[in-house]
């Protein structure tokens, strides 16, 4: 039994915050923020908005995708560091709000690379025969964690939510490969301490690197090459990191995501969000091969190749 994403929804807050506006609240301009991140506005989530909300509208939107009810999910998992409490999960909460009384339910923490750590949970599951059809959702409310008066790192998160439905597909789709890994030793270049802490300098090294690689190990365990790639969606953190991936995989342009324009980094959040906004572009059609990679504090990262369709 293969498992894909058979349903797929998002949600970001309607307060845009412009890099205009951020010139007015820290020492920066949108010309610098445009040239190294390539981040031109983000959105912000209301007081009365918290990541469970999100959750649960994007939650709402990729059940209705696949085409099923909340009865029907028998796993709930919420990718997130920034959720409503410490406990009870997102995942509880969201499973209350949803009506999905049969549905086990728990967050996981893995920062950016949450969805990909998400996913590939839900996918043995599937696989297994165990359940059949399991919510995956990456959140984040990251604009509760920013230090606003940080130059470095307040104009690079936004809030949103993006949820996917993983069960099982037809023979030759749904996800071919991955590849999950994790470096404790880089914990101390970016973590949260009331607010988020980031040595930039050595994330990017380690993301241009660890990017690239995790792209090139999924097509060599799916038994593909470069040339097989239809389109890569990597998390939406910093334009040149996601250049380089796209450089190693030997892609043009336009057969790379890039939402971060209007979004930001969103965490765990920024690659379904993405998969969402490239499939309304007509950029990803069934039988594509999409090869998704993120990297995240922890240090964390993983990649899937992906045979989309149902």
């Amino acid at each position: 039994m293969n498992a894909g994403i058979v349903g797929i929804g998002r949600y970001v807050p309607d307060r845009i915050l412009t890099n205009a506006d951020l010139e007015k609240m820290v020492d920066t301009s949108d010309e610098w923020i445009k040239t190294r991140t390539g981040i031109e506005e983000r959105r912000i989530a209301s007081d009365d908005i918290d990541t469970s909300h999100m959750a649960y509208f994007a939650a709402q939107k990729a059940l209705d995708d696949a085409g099923i009810t909340a009865e029907e999910l028998d796993m709930i998992i919420v990718a997130t560091v920034t959720p409503d409490n410490p406990f009870p999960s997102v995942a509880c909460m969201i499973q209350e709000r949803l009506g999905a009384n049969k549905a086990c339910a728990f967050d996981m923490s893995a920062a950016c690379a949450g969805f990909m750590y998400g996913i590939i949970t839900a996918k043995q599951f599937v696989e297994a025969g165990t359940y059949k059809n399991v919510l995956v959702v990456g959140v984040e409310k990251l604009s509760k964690i920013v230090d606003w008066e940080d130059r470095n790192t307040a104009v690079l998160f936004g809030d949103g939510a993006g949820a996917t439905v993983i069960g099982p597909v037809s023979q030759g789709r749904g996800i071919l490969s991955f590849e999950l890994g994790a470096d404790g030793t880089g914990a101390k270049h970016l973590y949260q301490d009331e607010t988020i802490v980031m040595n930039g300098r050595e994330v990017f090294k380690f993301a241009v690197r660890q990017m690239g690689e995790s792209a090139v190990n999924v097509l060599e365990k799916a038994g593909l090459s470069k040339e097989d790639v239809d389109f890569l969606i990597p998390h939406q953190a910093n334009i040149r990191i996601m250049e380089a991936a796209r450089e190693r995989l030997g892609l043009p342009s336009e057969k790379m995501s890039m939402t971060i324009k209007n979004y930001g980094n969103t965490s765990a959040a920024s690659i379904p969000i993405s998969i969402v906004e490239e499939l309304e572009n007509g950029k990803i059609r069934d039988d594509d091969l999409v090869v998704m990679v993120g990297f995240g504090g922890g240090l964390t990262w993983g990649a899937i190749a992906v045979r989309w369709g149902k």
